[in-house]
C-alpha cells in the first residue's frame, strides 16, 4: 500500500430540496386537458452553486426558495405543456439557467389521472452533479 496516493476528501454536494409543490395548470394532450386546467405535483432537488450560505447564513448567498417556486408559477401560467417529459425538462433548465445550479433533479406527477393510481409522473436529472469545495 506503499506509494498509493491519500483518499479524496469528502466531496461537497449541498441540495435544496422543495417537495410536494402543487399547481393547477394545462398539461396534456387529450382535447379537454387543453382548456381544463389539472393539479401537478412537483418535487425538485437542487444543487447549490456554492456552500457559502453554509458559513456566512446570509441569504445572499442561497438560493431564493420563494423566488424559484414564483418562477415556476409564472412559467406554468405562460405555458402549456402535451407532455409532463417537456414540463420537467422546462423546469429543469429554468433552474440551471436562472439559478446557476450546476445539477437539478425534477419530478412531475398528474394527481389522479388514471383511475387507481395515486400519481403518475416522471423524473428527470439535469446538469452535473459534481462536487464543489468551498
Amino acid at each position: 500500500m506503499f506509494g498509493t496516493p491519500p483518499p479524496n476528501p469528502i466531496p461537497i454536494m449541498d441540495i435544496i430540496f422543495l417537495q410536494e409543490l402543487k399547481i393547477k395548470t394545462l398539461i396534456g394532450v387529450y382535447p379537454w386537458e387543453l382548456s381544463t386546467a389539472q393539479t401537478i405535483q412537483l418535487d425538485l432537488e437542487i444543487a447549490l452553486p456554492t456552500s457559502r450560505a453554509c458559513q456566512t447564513d446570509k441569504l445572499d448567498d442561497a438560493l431564493d426558495y420563494a423566488l424559484i417556486v414564483q418562477r415556476i408559477h409564472e412559467t406554468l401560467a405562460q405555458k402549456h405543456f402535451s407532455l409532463l417529459e417537456a414540463l420537467a425538462e422546462h423546469i429543469a433548465q429554468l433552474i440551471l439557467g436562472e439559478f446557476s445550479s450546476p445539477w437539478v433533479k425534477v419530478s412531475v406527477a398528474k394527481l389522479s389521472a388514471i383511475r387507481g393510481v395515486k400519481k403518475v409522473g416522471v423524473c428527470i436529472e439535469r446538469g452535473r452533479r459534481e462536487t464543489s469545495s468551498h
